[in-house]
């Protein structure tokens, strides 16, 4: 069922995951963004409603090096792209493109489509950066369609899976692109509460059987596929969930977590599944309504390894 796109659960193969699902290397390494021009200028989620031109600059660059520091840490050596004057929001770099391996294990990136028109000439920077380390670089998302990258397609760990979510900045067409794209199967998701605009706010695997989830965030659909194919569903704390977008941590099954200190009991449900949990402060980025997950983009084999931020 490779290339396929699933929407509920009664659509799900026979038998387990390990059937169904071929397995996969994961990332070997991130790809950030300094925040040379980090700053919240306008309102394109709730979180950043209050913070315009609240962001202390030096303190981002702080924290944002801090981060760094703990990918590193957990074994997620950090590649960096330049950032563009006038781009305040590419720090954020899960967006501009979404990541992975093809049906034939080759490292691609499927660049694109960005909602609002300020981040759409992030893009091609990222597009530069990739096709500069000889990644495949797909263009197909068809015209109208939207598909704001890692943002919002989340890889099953240990699997050649997607979850993808549409409703605020992507489309739900678009899934049949990813699925093409990558030759994988995608668990297609609505996205009901405007705090989690993207999938990666409120969805965070913490292994291949388990799952850290904000349930206000999705429909019953949602909810029963996430149940269908996940063993575990933990749910996030409501509280740390919007506040300190406690679910968008980045997690290596098994070997260690990194998320904003803000959230103590999800740092708890953490440390139950990996042996390092790093945190760190990202206070600045949460005013925009971003942390952890939003401020990388992932990488995978060796390609593009070769010069360390």
């Amino acid at each position: 069922m490779n290339g396929t796109v699933i929407r509920r659960a009664s659509e799900l193969p026979d038998g387990p995951l390990s059937v169904w699902a071929e397995p996969v290397a994961g990332p070997t390494a991130v790809l950030v963004c300094p925040p040379d021009a980090f700053d919240v200028i306008d309102v394109k989620n709730p979180h950043m409603a209050g913070s315009l031109g609240a962001v202390d600059r030096a303190l981002a660059r702080e924290q944002w090096g801090r981060l760094v520091e703990a990918f590193q840490r957990i074994g997620l050596p950090a590649r960096r792209v330049a950032p563009l004057p006038g781009c305040e929001d590419m720090v954020f770099a899960a967006n501009q493109t979404l990541t992975g391996v093809d049906a034939e294990g080759r490292p691609t990136v499927l660049l694109s489509r960005m909602r609002h028109p300020s981040r759409r000439r992030e893009v091609p920077a990222f597009e530069a950066w990739f096709r500069e380390h000889a990644w495949r670089v797909v263009d197909a998302l068809p015209e109208g369609e939207l598909l704001e990258g890692a943002g919002d397609v989340v890889w099953h760990p240990g699997r050649h899976l997607a979850w993808a979510g549409h409703g605020f900045r992507s489309s739900a067409a678009a899934h049949a692109v990813v699925a093409a794209t990558f030759g994988a199967l995608v668990l297609s998701l609505a996205l009901c509460d405007e705090r989690f605009y993207h999938l990666g706010t409120c969805l965070c695997p913490l292994d291949e059987r388990a799952a850290l989830v904000v349930c206000e965030a999705f429909d019953a659909a949602g909810l029963e596929l996430l149940g269908a194919v996940f063993d575990e569903i933990v749910p996030c704390d409501p509280e740390e969930a919007a506040a300190a977008l406690a679910a968008n941590a980045v997690v290596l099954p098994g070997r260690g977590a990194v998320i904003d200190e803000r959230a103590p009991r999800t740092i708890d449900v953490l440390s139950r599944y990996v042996d390092d949990v790093v945190t760190v402060d990202t206070g600045e980025f949460l005013k925009s309504g971003g942390s952890v997950f939003c401020l990388k983009q992932w990488l995978f084999g060796t390609t593009g390894m070769a010069a360390p931020v």
